[in-house]
């Protein structure tokens, strides 16, 4: 039985534009402790890809992490589905506030030894005990409370381009990175600050919300479901909304625009903008911002360096990239020399 994808990105695309119908976005996690990871890795590839699922997934001994879209007339489908797996009964499901019919194009479940990378031994803090949950009013409340040190718990090319009115946004490459740094600038307030901490969907918090409650933190607060379920709840309850900017999301879309604030700007020539772009060059792939202007100038490339790569054929780029032991190393996100107008 095939238990993975074989059509390329081009090919699905073709098959998405053909069907003609509207996909859903969505994501979810849940810490869980799963005895067999592969075996039901398996076994979610087998009924998601009859569902007609894609997207990419994690799974390991702690839980599952999964960034999908669904055909529409298959999302009661995927639901039961879900519903039938005892520790993922009723989970909840975050939909992305802008739908794109691409945001995904497979579907790539993985087995990984945990659901998120973050350095740490698990066998030293339990991660089950998390912080308070808050909805988006009781977030709103405590933002506004003195006594409240707000930290986005996200990377720097993800609060670059949006993030809650006064909140930390250290300036790290990963989300280990960030526990250490925050641990530190805030060890003298263990006992009389309140922490409260926000993400993209919520898995980022859940972890480090039981990692800082293990370090001796008295106040412990998360944003449940974070800045996608935010904004779900700021639209559907006209609460206000203090994020400004876009959402930075893991998929062909990149973002989804939260206000019309543009608080970030073209790292090739300074003028405002918020679009994330790859470098053309597939040797490069560097991650970084890039107005119309510049993407029309530069063909989408980070330097004129990649300008010439991308600009040769094919084969002969495969050629430049033999041998060179690529690997993540070379996927930086907006840290480059070549880039003048970079934070």
């Amino acid at each position: 039985m095939q238990l993975y994808n074989k059509l390329s990105a081009k090919q699905r695309a073709v098959l998405i534009d053909k069907a003609g119908k509207d996909r859903l976005t969505i994501s979810f996690y849940q810490y869980f402790k799963i005895e067999n990871p592969q075996l039901f890795r398996d076994q979610l590839f087998v009924e998601w890809d009859a569902l007609g699922v894609l997207g990419r997934t994690y799974v390991s001994f702690e839980g599952i992490n999964a960034q999908i879209s669904v055909p529409a007339e298959n999302f009661l489908a995927l639901k039961k589905q879900l519903d039938a797996v005892s520790f993922l009964k009723d989970i909840r499901l975050n939909v992305a506030v802008e739908q794109d019919n691409k945001s995904f194009l497979k579907l790539k479940i993985k087995v990984r030894n945990k659901i998120v990378a973050d350095g740490l031994s698990d066998a030293s803090f339990d991660v089950t005990d998390i912080g308070v949950h808050l909805n988006a009013a009781e977030f709103n409340k405590m933002l506004s409370d003195p006594n409240t040190v707000c930290v986005d718990m996200r990377n720097h090319y993800e609060s670059e381009i949006g993030h809650f009115k006064g909140a930390v946004t250290p300036d790290v490459d990963t989300f280990r990175d960030s526990l250490d740094i925050i641990e530190e600038d805030l060890k003298a307030h263990k006992e009389d600050k309140n922490l409260l901490m926000y993400c993209t969907g919520g898995i980022r918090c859940e972890k480090a919300s039981a990692y800082y409650k293990h370090k001796g933190f008295q106040n412990v607060f998360q944003l449940e479901g974070g800045i996608i379920e935010y904004t779900r709840q700021v639209k559907s309850e006209g609460i206000e909304n203090k994020f400004i900017g876009k959402n930075f999301v893991f998929d062909h879309r990149r973002a989804e625009r939260i206000s019309e604030d543009i608080i970030s700007n073209c790292h090739q020539c300074g003028e405002v903008c918020d679009t994330h772009v790859n470098c053309e060059n597939q040797a490069c792939h560097l991650l970084f911002i890039q107005c119309k202007s510049c993407s029309e100038k530069m063909e989408t490339c980070c330097s004129n360096k990649c300008k010439e790569v991308a600009a040769l054929p094919f084969e002969e780029q495969k050629e430049l990239r033999k041998g060179k032991g690529n690997s993540n190393q070379i996927f930086k996100k907006g840290r480059s020399e070549v880039l003048k107008f970079k934070n």
